[in-house]
C-alpha cells in the first residue's frame, strides 16, 4: 500500500489515501501515521470498511484504550461507544470540546468511524490549539502559563443532560462518584513535539484555580471564544465509511447540530494519554474534592 497525504488547511487536518486499514496496521505503518498525526493534528480516511473489532484493533496500536463512564459501547467491541443522534436522542457535542478531559490521563487521540449520516450536515470542525495559544500576546501567554484549571464531569455530563438522562440515574450517580474535578494546566506541553499549546475547553474545564469566579470566568470566556477563529479550523464533511483520528492533546473538536431529525450514528474509540504539563513546572495534581 502507498500512502500519500493530503493536508487541507495550512493550520490543521490532512486526507490519508492509498489505504486499506481493514488489512491491518503494522508497526512501520503505525509510526508513519503517528508521525503524520503530530504534523497535521488530525487525519481523515475516506471509504474505509471496519468491523468494530478491526476499528478497535487499529485504535489499539496506538495506546490503551479508554471506556467511557456513560455512552453504550458496540457489543463486539466494549471498548468503542456509540453516538446515536436522531430526534429522539439530540446530540449533546455541539460545543467545543476536547474529549475526556475529566480524568488525570486524558486521551492522546480519538478515533470515529461513521456508521450512518444524514444526507447533508452533521459536519466535524477541529482547531489547532497551538495555532489558537501562538495567536495571543506574548504576555498574557506567559501569565497564562501558570496557571491550572479545574475540569469537572459534572460540567460536561450534568445530572439532568441527555447523556446522563439516556445512561440512567444509577449509571450517572457511580461516574460521578468515580470521577472527582482534577486539575490540569492551562497551557499544556506536548509529550512528544515539546509545543506548548491551550488546554482549556468550554466542554470540561470549570474554573481557573485561584482566581476569583468572575476573574475565572472572564479568562475563560475570552479563551473559549479565541479558539473558535476560522483561521486555527479545519472543516470535514463526512461521507459514509470516513474515519477521523485526532491529536486529543492539542486540538478541539465541535459537533455541528444541523441535521436533526435525521440520524447520524458514529463509532468512536478512544485512546489513552499522559498526565497534562507544562514544561516549567511539574505536572498538576489532581484537585482533591472540596
Amino acid at each position: 500500500m502507498s500512502m500519500t497525504v493530503r493536508a487541507l488547511t495550512p493550520t490543521i487536518g490532512a486526507v490519508v489515501e492509498g489505504l486499506d486499514l481493514s488489512q491491518g496496521v503494522s508497526a512501520d505503518l503505525a509510526g508513519a501515521l503517528r508521525a503524520e498525526l503530530l504534523k497535521h493534528q488530525v487525519l481523515f480516511f475516506e471509504d474505509q470498511h471496519l468491523t468494530p473489532v478491526q476499528h478497535r484493533d487499529f485504535a489499539a496500536r496506538f495506546g490503551e484504550l479508554h471506556t467511557h463512564p456513560l455512552y453504550p459501547g458496540v457489543p463486539e467491541a466494549p471498548e468503542l461507544f456509540i453516538l446515536d443522534n436522531h430526534k429522539d436522542n439530540p446530540t449533546d457535542n455541539d460545543s467545543w470540546h476536547t474529549d475526556v478531559t475529566f480524568i488525570e490521563t486524558p486521551p492522546m487521540g480519538s478515533i470515529l468511524y461513521a456508521k450512518s449520516l444524514p444526507a447533508s450536515g452533521g459536519d466535524t470542525i477541529w482547531a489547532n490549539m497551538k495555532a489558537a495559544y501562538e495567536a495571543l500576546s506574548p504576555s498574557f501567554r506567559g501569565y497564562l502559563e501558570g496557571l491550572d484549571a479545574v475540569h469537572d464531569f459534572a460540567r460536561g455530563f450534568p445530572q439532568r443532560g441527555i447523556v446522563a438522562n439516556a445512561a440512567g440515574a444509577e449509571k450517572h450517580a457511580k461516574a460521578m462518584a468515580e470521577h472527582p474535578p482534577v486539575l490540569h494546566p492551562v497551557v499544556r506541553t506536548h509529550p512528544e513535539t515539546g509545543e506548548d499549546a491551550l488546554f482549556v475547553n468550554f466542554g470540561f474545564t470549570e474554573r481557573l484555580k485561584g482566581l476569583r469566579r468572575k476573574e475565572s470566568d472572564a479568562i475563560l470566556g475570552m479563551l473559549f471564544e479565541h479558539v473558535t477563529k476560522p483561521e486555527f479550523q479545519v472543516r470535514f464533511r463526512w461521507s459514509p465509511n470516513a474515519i477521523a483520528f485526532w491529536d486529543n492533546r492539542i486540538t478541539q473538536h465541535y459537533a455541528v447540530n444541523d441535521y436533526l431529525p435525521h440520524r447520524r450514528i458514529m463509532n468512536r474509540a478512544t485512546i489513552l494519554g499522559d498526565r497534562p504539563y507544562h514544561h516549567s513546572r511539574k505536572p498538576a495534581q489532581a484537585l482533591a474534592a472540596e
